[in-house]
């Protein structure tokens, strides 16, 4: 019985992945999506609550913070404006924007459901600039749009739930959800999945010079940053099939292919 239960459930989940699908509206990539974008977005309003109430936002009189607030309203109009402009301005239906810097030594930033984003004071060392930091927050934000947490919470679905949706399990195991949202929006995986993360970092990366250029920042700006980023790291880190990132080597030598694409996008501000 056990193992004609566990064929079910992953026939049943084949079967939803041919069904159930998102498609990028800007790469095209189709990805597997069984959770309401709703639902997610819900759950990412009370865990960004959540999470500010622990880690105290720096005041909006600080220049760092005004900073992070203005490239974000800025990218964030860029991405709207231009879903509009191509017919595709549900996709952030329900976001309420919100942008907040953190005081953290962490080099890290990132964008939940319904563009709740955080940004660590670790990364301004290394962003430097105003177009910097624009890099990393449109790749952030980029993950946001491509619903890359959906993704993955549609996985994590298949694998340990079975046919179960995620509003069943958010009404009779509210805790199970809540880790299969932190799974989601987190950053580890396994190693069968790892190459599908890759996939997504690299759509990000597509994703977030475009939207940096949309929003009057120079993609060129990602080259020297992920330089300084490759440079700070040093060696510790794992071969890059066991990372769920792109090498920096892989990550900048894609960044170059795509800046002809982004750099069609960009206008510099004030023109």
């Amino acid at each position: 019985m056990k193992i004609r239960f566990t064929f079910s459930a992953v026939a049943f989940s084949a079967a939803l992945s041919l069904t159930s699908c998102y498609t990028n509206p800007i790469t095209g990539r189709r990805a597997l999506s069984l959770v309401d974008e709703g639902q997610m977005q819900q759950m990412a309003s009370q865990q960004y609550v959540a999470f500010l109430s622990e880690h105290r936002p720096v005041g909006g009189a600080s220049r760092d913070a005004e900073m992070v607030k203005r490239v974000g309203t800025r990218l964030a109009n860029a991405v709207q404006t231009y879903l509009t402009s191509i017919g595709q301005q549900q996709v952030i239906a329900g976001y309420q924007w919100q942008f907040n810097l953190v005081n953290d030594n962490q080099a890290n930033a990132w964008c939940m459901p319904g563009g709740k984003v955080v940004v660590y004071s670790g990364l301004l060392p290394l962003t430097q600039n105003e177009a910097g930091l624009a890099i990393v927050m449109g790749h952030e934000i980029a993950h946001a749009v491509a619903r890359h947490s959906s993704e993955r919470m549609s996985q994590q679905l298949a694998i340990q739930a079975g046919s179960q949706t995620l509003g069943a399990i958010l009404s009779t195991r509210p805790s199970q959800a809540a880790n299969l949202f932190n799974l989601a929006v987190g950053v580890g995986g396994q190693l069968g999945s790892l190459k599908f993360a890759r996939d997504q970092e690299s759509e990000a990366d597509r994703m977030g010079l475009i939207f940096a250029a949309l929003g009057g920042y120079n993609p060129q700006e990602a080259i020297p940053f992920w330089q300084r980023m490759a440079a700070a790291s040093g060696n510790n880190k794992p071969p890059e099939f066991l990372s769920t990132h792109p090498s920096d080597a892989t990550r900048i030598a894609n960044i170059q292919r795509l800046m002809p694409e982004a750099m069609k996008y960009y206008r510099p501000q004030g023109r």
